[in-house]
């Protein structure tokens, strides 16, 4: 049984380790797997046995997504555009998957549309047509209800169902996705995606451990945080910042000028959830992976959801969280040394209350892999 995975990250890299441990899952329940990916190289992605087929790289222009660019960060035209679809569309050809797994579209990744709707329709007229799915995180990026009924449309059109990357109970995809209701084929609820395992740090004991993924919009976060550290009763602990691969190099400058002693900056490791479980305190931005760390190891936690243009997934998620006394959130706007250092002081000073329990699902990767398997043995007998 043979999957074609399209996935494509284009500002953080959180897409693509969730991409990697879904590729896991599905090889773990028995798929012949072969991720198609559009984004800038990853050190450390991990697809495992998957086949891997790399199309020119294209990323966002910024972190408002106004607009993408290839890799020297000039604008597409349509000669690069006609230029990538040919080659997505070869590949269909090539693998003949017996499912097409699609990761966002049509909820989000709306800028290649340009690509995406060929290969649906050239999926769609396929013999025989393979069975399409979409890959959806727990919360969308909410939409004006005209882009939701677009997405609805091609829902309909083209797909087969639809898999939710989170649990009903906690987050049912009603909360960012109006149209819910008017669906027309089977959401498949899958539990959250991670990697469960966690290796030991050597390092971490009782440090502050401050990060923001991939970096590309996180001076803000780690500009506060080393700012804050001398008001903070935790100013006599190491406080480890820890670097995304897409930081600017005049940013990671303007870091090294703020590091005081006491301060460890480097690239981000493998081992961050050890170290994550060796630590004291966690202040990070709110996104679907980090979140997932957290909750595994169950440090102490600082939120700063990413906002963006309008964006509201990481704010849902994290306001789930703090109401439940998970974490503390501390909103963009309220990013000031001073208030941060109250927060980080309250949840501190809370640790030894009485920690709420939370039962979420983390073995999203294998059960994905199950569903599409269980789907694809209904549809052939």
């Amino acid at each position: 049984m043979r999957v074609m995975f399209y996935v494509q990250h284009l500002l953080g890299i959180g897409h693509i380790k969730r991409a990697a441990q879904l590729s896991l899952g599905m090889q773990q329940a028995g798929l012949d797997v072969w991720v198609v990916q559009g984004g800038e190289a990853v050190a450390g992605i991990d697809f495992g046995q998957a086949n891997v087929i790399s199309l020119p790289a294209i990323r966002a222009a910024d972190a408002q997504f106004s607009g993408l660019v290839d890799e020297q960060g000039k604008a597409l035209d349509d000669d690069f555009k006609a230029h990538r679809r040919a080659l997505l569309l070869q590949a269909l050809e090539q693998i003949q998957p017996d499912a097409l797994l699609i990761e966002s579209y049509p909820f989000g990744r709306g800028q290649l549309r340009f690509e995406l709707d060929p290969l649906l329709q050239q999926a769609h007229n396929m013999s025989p047509r393979p069975l399409i799915l979409s890959s959806a995180r727990d919360i969308l990026q909410r939409r004006p209800v005209e882009k939701e009924q677009k997405a609805l449309k091609l829902l309909e059109r083209y797909f087969d169902g639809v898999l939710v990357h989170g649990q009903q109970d906690f987050v049912p995809l009603t909360e960012s996705f109006s149209l819910c209701d008017q669906l027309n084929i089977p959401l498949h609820y899958t539990g959250y995606v991670t990697d469960t395992s966690v290796t030991p740090a050597a390092e971490g004991q009782h440090e502050v451990i401050v990060s923001a993924g991939g970096g590309a919009v996180g001076l803000g976060i780690m500009q506060a945080a080393l700012l804050a550290r001398p008001l903070t009763v935790l100013r006599e602990h190491r406080w480890r910042v820890l670097i995304g691969p897409n930081l600017p190099a005049d940013q990671i400058a303007t870091l090294q000028l703020l590091a005081a002693d006491g301060v460890i900056l480097e690239p981000i490791r493998s081992d961050f959830r050890g170290l994550l479980a060796n630590a004291a305190l966690s202040i990070s931005q709110g996104g679907y992976n980090t979140l997932m760390d957290i909750l595994l190891t169950g440090v102490p936690s600082v939120i700063v959801p990413f906002e963006g243009k309008g964006e509201t997934e990481q704010i849902t998620r994290t306001a789930k969280l703090e109401a439940l006394g998970i974490c503390a959130m501390v909103r963009e706007q309220q990013l000031q040394p001073e208030y941060l250092a109250r927060v980080i002081d309250q949840t501190v000073t809370n640790l030894h209350q009485s920690s709420p329990e939370l039962s979420l699902q983390l073995a999203g990767a294998r059960r994905s892999g199950d569903i599409i398997r269980t789907l694809l043995e209904q549809r052939h007998g």
